[in-house]
């Protein structure tokens, strides 16, 4: 199954925020690949470089595209998990808008409006 979220990062965090995408410990992808989850991506929206790009927001929507054989299962892998339980902490101080990876955030996934046929 294929699962998309948006989150939003902190205009002034953006590069703290993708240092820590660079060192993602081990562990939390292990645990993500353990719990049936194949592909996980995620763009950041926006050119920050461009001026018109900052005044509409440009740059700090994130929207994650996951892989997966159940999502319910990944917050339910991941909810009490230390490495997540710190990651998830260190995020929110860099987030606006944060992921729900408790059991009741399985459903926070963006609806689909298409596909291709």
């Amino acid at each position: 199954m294929r699962v998309a979220l948006h989150t939003k990062v902190r205009a002034d965090r953006v590069e703290e925020y993708e240092a820590a995408h660079r060192e993602v410990p081990k562990e939390l992808t292990d645990t993500i690949r353990a719990a049936a989850t194949t592909s996980w991506t995620i763009w950041r929206w926006g050119y920050p470089l461009l001026e018109r790009s900052r005044e509409l927001g440009g740059g700090t929507d994130l929207f994650h595209v996951l892989e997966c054989g159940d999502y319910g299962r990944l917050p339910a892998e991941l909810e009490k998990l230390p490495v997540n339980v710190a990651w998830q902490a260190g995020m929110a101080e860099l987030l606006d808008v944060v992921h729900d990876y408790s059991a009741e955030g399985a459903d926070a996934g963006l609806p689909v409006v298409w596909e291709l046929p």
